[in-house]
């Protein structure tokens, strides 16, 4: 006679809670940042969910599915808020100090988002790489526009607002990789100083 199964090797936990899209993303979204896409199987994110693998198919269609899902709406998001952060704004500096503080905010608040977007962006297949990495570069423009304009101002002293359009970006999305909820600053408090960083490295004259 073979041996009874073990029942608690057969089959996950039962689910915490309902399963629906929304908590697949999110259960993926975690591990994705923990292990990185290529590092999370599918079987990870239905033993989160308390859900055997096939069950996910009810609210996916494929691994690809969330990363591009996850990484859309992240960049959506880091878009929508450069925008409505500079909104209404008159001079570049404002514009670049209101730009810096939202994307600094948003890497130490959406941590696993940012370590998602900057690490797991190439494993996406075509077209979307391409599309992601296009979307990407439409912020990185419009932040290197608002130091040009600083530039011919006046407001500005630097010599290439590309490269310091990029320390400016680099600088904000180490804050995801550092950035503590039990540390010795807030997010805000960090994304205030982050703010007058931008400020001294395009050496802004009043």
């Amino acid at each position: 006679m073979c041996p009874a199964a073990d029942p608690s090797a057969a089959a996950p936990a039962p689910p915490r809670t309902a399963v629906t899209r929304e908590s697949v993303l999110d259960a993926a979204l975690t591990l994705f940042a923990e292990r990185g896409y290529h590092g999370t199987p599918l079987s990870e994110i239905a033993a989160a969910l308390g859900i055997r693998t096939p069950s996910l198919y009810n609210h996916m269609g494929s691994k690809q599915d969330l990363l591009e899902t996850i990484l859309t709406r992240t960049l959506d998001d880091v878009l929508d808020g450069f925008a409505d952060a500079v909104d209404g704004l008159g001079t570049p500096a404002e514009k670049l100090h209101a730009a810096t503080r939202v994307y600094a905010l948003r890497h130490a608040t959406h941590r696993r988002e940012a370590l998602v977007v900057n690490r797991d962006a190439g494993g996406l297949d075509e077209p979307d790489r391409s599309r992601i990495r296009d979307r990407r570069r439409e912020h990185e423009r419009a932040v290197r526009a608002i130091i040009a304009d600083g530039v011919r101002a006046g407001e500005f002293q630097v010599g290439d607002p590309a490269l310091a359009s990029f320390a400016i970006l680099e600088m904000s999305v180490s804050i995801a990789r550092w950035f503590r909820d039990d540390g010795p600053r807030t997010a805000a408090q960090v994304a205030d100083e982050f703010a007058g960083y931008a400020l001294r490295i395009v050496r802004y004259r009043p």
